[in-house]
């Protein structure tokens, strides 16, 4: 009996070895992969239309700057 405990101990314990060596592969591959946590890529913005987009906005003069920038001139 005493045997036949050791021969399943070292199953499971292989089981174990292997488990966590794929769980380290898994991880380094996503490393790997990693687009990385730049601020950029985790930026989002609303277009005029109120969807998300990945872009900036454009820069765009409103009327009310052009008077402004006219007066002023």
């Amino acid at each position: 009996m005493s045997r036949s405990n050791q021969f399943i101990k070292r199953q499971k314990e292989e089981k174990r070895r292997k488990k966590k060596q794929e769980k380290e592969q898994r991880k380094e591959e996503r490393k790997q992969n990693s687009q990385g946590g730049a601020l950029e890529n985790m930026l989002a913005y609303v277009d005029e239309n109120g969807n998300l987009t990945t872009e900036p906005p454009e820069k765009r003069i409103t009327t009310e700057n052009k008077k402004t920038i006219n007066e002023n001139n």
